[in-house]
């Protein structure tokens, strides 16, 4: 039996783009409120997904009674609103996560209150109110790690989180530490990235849970993914003769390109010779860069000014990559390709394979925009991964 879904703050679509390619649900209505994430997850659900007919609605999700109800605005438009849409279909699950920017470790170190006044840390309460009103057989939330120690104003998310879902009736993991963190590197994706994965049913379905945790558990390779395998086969791209008056290309790649979102940045002379010295250095073997202690002495070195944290990391193709964060939308030079030759930092097809998204998978709006979507998104294998569990435990 084919299970309709409602993606909630979906991004660019990673988790429903996962839970397709499962084979045993359908799309109703994914929820986003940036406009080229939603535009991206539009254009696959045509292009992949044809036969889903599927609702891809711009708005804030803090405005829960206008997405239920239908609303006419200025900045997003015009909607029926989830209630129409749905009509007298069964929603039989919810899934998504809200931003994760208020609950990461990074995050609460840069801001001076811990971001404890952040109104993300509350956007939880958004997606409990959609699922109170559409009564679905589970739902599956997933943010960062940080998640499990965010404590704004002094209370823990966690807690917040799960008495919000008991007071509409469902149930989750008491011990999400223990049952709840996944490596993604253990599930096809080529990228050390740990995430929390809550899933919930009514609570007279509670013993779900525990099944689900120790399917997902046993679904868990035997060894990570290395990176390597999101280099296989690409164009390579390599440095040229930089124009200093125009500073727009820096690498052109060799031969025909067929990979879509596959166009190396722009890096100054300075980075070249860089990226060229630490990836020759990981390759040989000296490692004389290897250590993070050693890449900020060597930046406060070329950059003649102190900093308490490395800015360069080369991936090292033999293990899963480092986390492809949003942050790439500013920078990649914390993910610097392995070939010493190539000289340059990822381009936003690599980090889609690094996320193990599909080379069909096309990502639309500026360059910046699709790092930044690709860095936010929840990784398409996992999410299949997830999928396949939840099959099994609601198959009727």
């Amino acid at each position: 039996m084919t299970k309709n879904l409602i993606d909630l703050f979906a991004g660019c679509g990673g988790l429903t783009d996962g839970f397709m390619q499962a084979g045993m649900y359908r799309a109703l209505a994914s929820v986003e409120w940036e406009r080229r994430p939603l535009e991206t997850l539009h254009h696959r659900m045509q292009t992949k997904w044809k036969g889903n007919e599927h609702e891809a609605i711009l708005f804030d999700m803090q405005r829960t009674e206008e997405l239920l109800h239908g609303f006419d605005d200025d900045v997003y438009g015009e909607n029926p609103g989830l209630k129409n849409i749905v009509a007298s279909q069964k929603v039989h699950g919810v899934i998504g996560g809200p931003p994760c920017q208020a609950y990461s470790i990074a995050g609460r170190v840069q801001d001076k209150n811990g971001m404890c006044d952040d109104y993300r840390n509350y956007l939880f309460e958004s997606y409990v109110k959609i699922v109170d009103t559409f009564k679905p057989d589970f739902f599956v939330f997933e943010n960062v790690e940080g998640m499990l120690s965010a404590k704004p104003g002094g209370v823990s998310v966690i807690e917040r989180i799960i008495k919000a879902f008991a007071d509409i009736g469902y149930t989750i993991s008491d011990d999400l530490r223990k049952d709840a963190l996944f490596d993604t590197s253990y599930y096809g994706v080529p990228q050390k990235r740990k995430r929390v994965i809550i899933y919930g049913v009514p609570r007279k379905n509670a013993i779900k849970i525990s099944q689900f945790y120790k399917l997902m558990k046993s679904s868990q390779s035997d060894y990570p993914l290395a990176s390597k395998v999101a280099f296989d086969g690409m164009p390579k791209a390599f440095p040229i003769q930089v124009n200093e008056q125009a500073k727009k290309l820096s690498h052109i790649v060799v031969g025909k390109n067929k990979f879509l979102n596959h166009e190396p940045r722009y890096h100054n002379p300075r980075d070249v010779d860089l990226f060229k010295m630490l990836a020759k250095d990981l390759k040989s073997g000296k490692n004389k860069y290897s250590s993070p202690s050693a890449r900020v002495d060597l930046y406060n070195e070329l950059m003649g000014k102190e900093s308490k944290f490395h800015k360069h990391h080369v991936i090292d193709p033999e293990k899963p990559s480092n986390t492809i964060p949003a942050h790439l939308y500013k920078d990649g030079l914390r993910h610097i390709h392995p070939d010493p030759e190539q000289a340059r930092s990822i381009t936003v097809r690599e980090a889609a394979r690094l996320q193990s998204f599909d080379d069909d998978f096309e990502f639309l709006g500026s360059r910046g925009d699709q790092y930044k979507m690709v860095g936010n998104a929840v990784p398409p294998a996992f999410g299949k991964i997830i999928a396949e569990v939840v099959h099994q435990l609601h198959k009727n």
